[in-house]
């Protein structure tokens, strides 16, 4: 890997795989990254991409436009420029109850997913519900950036892995 960071503000969730397309991982042009699931994209500042995932990446803009109350979904470069900042700054504390479902946040004991009013302990193979009771005033780092939450509480629904919809 070089040392730059990054080389552009568009840092996109795409589709693994779309039209036959098949690229050269860690090829020329960008580099591909895996994540977990979009909620975990979505916490790294990355957003829908307009390509692959139309349908979605338009209902992330709509979902956007909703929670800043402007008069028509943002073009993607205008996304990007404010999440570029967002994903520069550090974690905001907040109370677990005023995130939104789909966020991540840290604690001491690692990354969480909330969901439905529940906790899921994230790991690189899925989630898994949190045993112990979770204080809903308590203080945790939000991960996902704040453009991000508010998209989420304004109603837009990440794809999730499928061990977040588990129940122990």
């Amino acid at each position: 890997l070089g040392a730059a960071r990054w080389r552009g503000r568009a840092w996109i969730c795409c589709r693994i795989d779309f039209r036959d397309r098949k690229r050269e991982v860690m090829g020329a042009g960008y580099t591909e990254i895996f994540f977990l699931d979009e909620a975990t994209a979505l916490a790294a500042g990355h957003r829908p991409c307009f390509e692959c995932r139309r349908a979605d990446a338009q209902a992330f803009a709509a979902a956007w436009a909703r929670a800043r109350d402007l008069a028509r979904p943002p073009k993607a470069p205008e996304m990007d420029r404010i999440l570029h900042a967002e994903r520069r700054a550090t974690f905001e504390t907040c109370r677990l109850r005023d995130l939104p479902d789909g966020s991540i946040f840290a604690t001491g004991g690692g990354f969480r997913l909330k969901l439905d009013h529940e906790i899921h302990a994230w790991d690189f193979d899925g989630y898994r519900p949190v045993e112990t009771e979770t204080d809903p005033d308590g203080a945790v780092a939000a991960v996902t950036p704040p453009a991000v939450r508010a998209a989420l509480s304004a109603g837009y629904r990440p794809r999730l892995h499928p061990s977040a919809r588990l129940r122990s």
